[in-house]
């Protein structure tokens, strides 16, 4: 009796070989290395730029390192290494962000949905909206200043006004371009309103919905700086223009980086939850 040898190649294995997984950790590190390299390129440039000017105003990356350890960072570790100064400040900030944020997502997914579905309906409200949301949101600033008066309403008034744009015309646009196979088929199995709500038309909609939310959160940052440079007793924008006026100029630096990389995060974590929730839609897209 003769014996079959298997050749290696085609033998059964329990996981990719140790070549196989150091090739793709090279591979992934390679790409990081990719995108971000041009990350310390800049911080350097920018740091030669300013040692050379000797500008009052423009100090180097690493004194607004070390200012905003010591006014933000250095706290105990029972408090997050928090100061007492970033507690008071950051909290009220990030809170008016995500509620503003939170807020205009249920009204304009809500409104968006109801003006996609009905065409009349769009036909009344879309000149409103256009005329709406080309209005610049700062000028609107005195007229929310008179109806909510100074502070938080203000300020929430102020982001809600602002970010609801994005994503109330994308989920219009995601409502009523509706697949008609789809509609054709829910009609067919007699579908109840219910249900061809949430298993046809919302996650049709999802894609453009969340593109306008991911848009929304970035101008949310934006305003709620603005908000705050307007008669605020707290907040990173109050910070910011409170460093300004006391010639805290590293500290004022400090605050502008810190919104660069709250910004920077919020969108990072965005994306991969977009990733995930919208992972159906990428494997839809694969395959046709």
């Amino acid at each position: 009796m003769s014996v079959t040898t298997v050749p290696e190649d085609l033998r059964g294995s329990t996981g990719p070989s140790p070549s196989s997984r150091s090739r793709s950790l090279r591979l992934s590190l390679a790409t990081v290395l990719t995108r971000v390299w041009l990350i310390p390129v800049a911080i350097a440039a920018w740091e030669l730029a300013t040692r050379q000017a000797e500008s009052f105003y423009f100090p180097p990356p690493s004194a607004i390192v070390v200012r905003m350890y010591d006014l933000w960072f250095s706290g105990p570790a029972s408090h997050l290494f928090l100061t007492e100064e970033a507690a008071e400040n950051f909290g009220p900030s990030l809170g008016r962000l995500f509620g503003g944020w939170i807020i205009a997502c249920v009204v304009g997914i809500t409104l968006g949905i109801a003006l996609g579905r009905s065409s009349a309906l769009y036909d009344y409200i879309n000149p409103i909206v256009e005329f709406a949301r080309a209005t610049p949101p700062p000028a609107l600033i005195p007229l929310f200043i008179i109806i909510f008066k100074i502070g938080t309403p203000m300020q929430l008034a102020t982001i809600v006004y602002t970010v609801i744009w994005p994503i109330l015309i994308n989920t219009v646009d995601g409502a009523r371009y509706l697949d008609g196979v789809h509609a054709d088929t829910a009609k067919v199995f007699g579908l109840t309103r219910a249900q061809r709500f949430f298993r046809i038309i919302l996650p049709a909609a999802a894609p453009k919905i969340f593109a306008g939310m991911r848009v929304s959160l970035s101008i949310a940052v934006i305003l709620m700086v603005v908000s705050e440079l307007v008669g605020a007793v707290n907040g990173i924008g109050f910070l910011i223009l409170f460093k300004q006026q006391s010639f805290d100029l590293p500290g004022m630096w400090g605050g502008v980086v810190l919104l660069g990389i709250l910004g920077y995060t919020l969108n990072a974590s965005f994306i991969m939850i977009e990733r995930r929730v919208l992972s159906w839609h990428r494997r839809a897209r694969q395959t046709t």
